[in-house]
């Protein structure tokens, strides 16, 4: 293969002009990425037509890395620092002929570096970016884990008990125990994944590893039953917990670094008849904090979501399940509300995301810091704005309430399916009617969808039966969008999450239902149209616009029935 520049080849060909090039180059100086890599986050070109044209030109065969079983010996073959460092990883080997997958193909010291390393002749072969580091973290992590099990069984049979430190690079481990290092491999493989909670389960004769991904949970691999405890025992040491306590549920937390990412781990035991499942949530401490469009709010919602944060009192609460994107919403709006005139204080369990500016609160019910007391606290402080994590009990509930009712803007949180269930629950905890009517100013229930792959997406007719589910006339001409599957999104056809919305502005004569008492039925009936959009036709709005699919949307649909 000739060795060419990327920016001569593609402006040989037509793809880019000099001068787009001359831009890109100037981005590349300083940020120190490959070209192929600015140029498409320049949105000069795209992913798709780059790999297209390198194919083309070069003769380079694509590779769909998520079709492909990469054998775990491979990463013997080629060490992980060349991987990670050129972005490449080694797919096939066929006598001394090593298929080598390149997020970029013209990256030639990657090739010669391999060369060298693996003393084998290499045939590159495209792949996407995100496709390369995948099959990384799956190759490396899936032979760490195999080679720490492996170490771990011999040291069962040689009778050693080796201590476990606690490591806070992940990538750093390699003097360290093999346990250690198998645990570190489970959680970078997560982070690799995007994952936002691993599970591990016991069952009678394994340890099963799963992860959540854009909210479904996937099997990832199994650990033998007789490592299970070290396994466990890990985790409670990087989470500060008692090892020696099975028998209770135990809640920790661990901070960890993984490809110079700051990720938070919560940790929660719980005990079952084969031992203690573990579960795992990450939260990415070096993300970026979303706007308010891009979790999803647009056109009228959005419109709604600004006017209910501009007012200077009242309560704001944002509702639905557990996994449905509260947390983000409520980051979001305390993100928007920062300002340098305002005191705005937060009571969080945990505190997920460390905000400049803002007077975090961490409860600690062992301490006598709960929700109800450090509420109590935060008023003789002259907050301005409130954010409180979650309302459990008719004590917090009450005094947020009255708070909003004295000239404090508070935002809170509650797990009900839908905005009218939200007014049902703080009944139950004991709150008045007339303190809810006056108190309330709005309503924001939510759910997450999957997002249609746009790189997979295709367009078809819906037959009458699948309008029927989204509540549509069964002769709706209308076109619904899905994914095929492609090497973007592993084969899902989704790729990444959005809110549905469902917003309740409360009006004069809903707030007069309520303080009067009346079923939700009557107060459903009496909304005006004009301050609420259900989030049924939300969700089919999502569905016509091809943002995602009418499976998802009929999901989260079924989901708000009561």
């Amino acid at each position: 293969m000739a060795y060419m520049r990327l920016g001569d080849l593609l402006t040989s060909v037509g793809l880019i002009t000099e001068e787009q090039l001359e831009r890109a180059l100037a981005v590349q100086k300083e940020n120190h990425k490959r070209l192929g890599a600015v140029l498409i986050e320049e949105g000069i070109i795209s992913e798709q037509h780059l790999i297209e044209t390198l194919e083309l030109q070069l003769g380079i065969d694509f590779i769909d890395l998520s079709k492909v079983h990469i054998p775990i010996d491979l990463a013997q073959l080629v060490p992980k620092s060349i991987a990670r460092r050129h972005s490449v990883v080694p797919v096939k080997l066929v006598k001394d002929e090593l298929v080598l997958a390149m997020a970029d193909p013209l990256n030639f010291v990657a090739i010669e570096d391999v060369r060298a390393a693996t003393r084998k002749r290499v045939t590159p072969r495209i792949a996407t970016v995100a496709a390369v580091d995948r099959a990384i973290a799956t190759l490396y992590g899936n032979e760490n884990a195999a080679r720490a099990i492996e170490e771990m069984r011999w040291e069962a049979g040689q009778g050693e008990n080796v201590p476990v430190p606690v490591a806070e690079d992940l990538e750093d481990d390699t003097q360290t125990a093999p346990t250690v290092r198998l645990v570190n491999s489970i959680i970078e493989r997560a982070a690799a994944e995007r994952a936002s909670d691993i599970h591990l389960e016991p069952r009678s004769g394994e340890l099963a590893v799963r992860m959540r991904i854009d909210g479904l949970l996937r099997p990832i691999l199994t650990v033998p039953r007789e490592h299970q405890s070290a396994v466990i025992s890990r985790l409670k040491v990087m989470g500060g917990m008692d090892v020696s306590e099975r028998r209770v549920p135990q809640d920790g937390r661990a901070n960890v670094r993984v490809k110079g990412r700051d990720i938070d781990l919560r940790l929660s035991t719980l005990p079952t008849i084969y031992g203690e499942k573990v579960a795992v949530r990450l939260l990415d401490k070096s993300a970026q904090l979303l706007d308010a469009d891009a979790i999803g709010l647009t056109g009228e919602n959005l419109r709604r979501y600004r006017a209910l944060i501009e007012n200077a009192n009242g309560m704001v609460l944002i509702v639905g399940p557990t996994g449905s994107g509260k947390s983000s919403t409520m980051y979001t709006m305390i993100r928007s509300l920062n300002r340098d005139e305002v005191n705005l204080v937060t009571l969080e369990d945990p505190v997920e995301y460390d905000l400049d500016g803002v007077n975090q609160v961490q409860i600690n019910e062992k301490t006598g810091m709960t929700f109800a007391s450090g509420l109590r606290s935060i008023l003789r402080q002259d907050p301005d704005i409130i954010a409180v994590g979650e309302i459990r009990d008719g004590e917090t509930a009450e005094i947020a309430m009255r708070s909003a009712i004295t000239g404090h803007l508070v935002l809170s949180t509650v797990h009900t399916n839908d905005a009218i269930s939200s007014l049902d629950r703080l009944l139950d905890i004991g709150v008045e009617p007339y303190i809810i009517a006056e108190a309330l100013k709005g309503i924001i229930s939510q759910r997450l969808v999957r997002r249609v792959c746009p790189e997979c997406r295709e367009s078809y007719h819906p037959d009458a039966e699948e309008l029927a589910r989204l509540g549509m006339k069964e002769d709706a001409d209308v076109t619904f969008y899905r994914g095929r599957g492609c090497a973007h999104c592993y084969h899902t056809g989704y790729r990444g999450r959005i809110g549905v919305f469902e917003i309740l502005m409360l009006d004069r004569n809903v707030k007069r239902a309520i303080a009067e008492g009346r079923h939700r039925v009557e107060i459903t009936q009496g909304l005006n149209r004009e301050h609420y959009i259900s989030m049924a036709e939300e969700a089919r709005r999502l569905v016509l616009e091809g943002v995602t699919s009418s499976e998802e949307a009929v999901r989260i649909l079924n989901s708000t029935v009561d």
